[in-house]
């Protein structure tokens, strides 16, 4: 409803204003590869981007544009999706970085398993032995002889 009420504020001549204002760049494929070494900033800006050129590929369709135009909406639609990928990707990657040592972790940070696997004992209280246990085991130690059969 949005970008209806945005196209019928317009009328054609400002149509071609508003293009001429922001001319389209074209825009390839976005590797997931090349976003990993930017910064945050910078992928927030190609974010912002693609987002405009994506209103203005959606202008397109309402107002009879080119066919091309109309198919560049999907690779567009998926480079930002791969663009707030990595951005979360990274983020998730510094948070596991600060929470490494630290005795409580945010339950998404925490592997997944199973139920009964988070349940389980660990290695150490698996080890443990009891008051009682340790007692017997002084007291009734297994024999040791020096002959073997």
């Amino acid at each position: 409803a949005t970008l209806q009420s945005f196209i019928w504020r317009l009328c054609p001549s400002q149509i071609t204003t508003f293009e001429a204002l922001h001319p389209r760049r074209k825009m390839a494929k976005v590797k997931a590869h090349e976003l990993r070494g930017k910064k945050k900033e910078e992928l927030l800006r190609q974010l912002e981007e693609l987002k405009t050129e994506l209103q203005q590929l959606h202008v397109a369709k309402v107002t009879g544009g080119a066919p091309s135009k109309l198919s560049k909406i999907k690779v567009v639609r998926k480079s930002i999706a791969r663009v707030m990928t990595v951005i979360s990707q990274t983020q998730r990657e510094n948070l596991q970085k600060f929470y490494l040592k630290k005795k409580h972790v945010p339950l998404d940070l925490r592997s997944k398993k199973t139920r009964a696997m988070r349940r389980a004992l660990t290695k150490h209280e698996a080890g443990l032995k009891t008051l009682r246990k340790i007692k017997q085991d002084t007291h009734f130690s297994v024999r040791k002889y020096a002959v073997k059969e």
